[in-house]
């Protein structure tokens, strides 16, 4: 039998949608859901979603980037002006 790890950086909410936090270049936190049903795009071999982000207060600006497999798993992720946040790291 095998167990599949947890991604370190993308937490299912449900069935529907993944929450991830991106800290930018300044320090500050977003969060962000992403909807399988309205932001995750099917391409071949998976599902890819890129979202763009500008952080509320700093006004930083950062870009998403993460490709699933056929059972939307993250296999790769990227982001430029800012850095995924480990779920082990978020205080709630």
């Amino acid at each position: 039998m095998w167990f599949l790890r947890k991604d370190p950086h993308v937490k299912p909410e449900g069935s529907l949608a993944f929450r991830v936090r991106v800290r930018t270049k300044s320090g500050e936190v977003v969060e962000l859901r992403l909807s399988k049903a309205t932001e995750i795009s099917p391409v071949e071999g998976g599902y890819y979603v890129r979202k763009e982000i500008v952080a509320p207060q700093s006004l930083d600006r950062a870009v998403l980037e993460i490709w699933f497999d056929t059972r939307y798993r993250p296999v790769r992720k990227s982001v430029e002006g800012g850095e995924l946040i480990p779920i082990r790291e978020w205080s709630s």
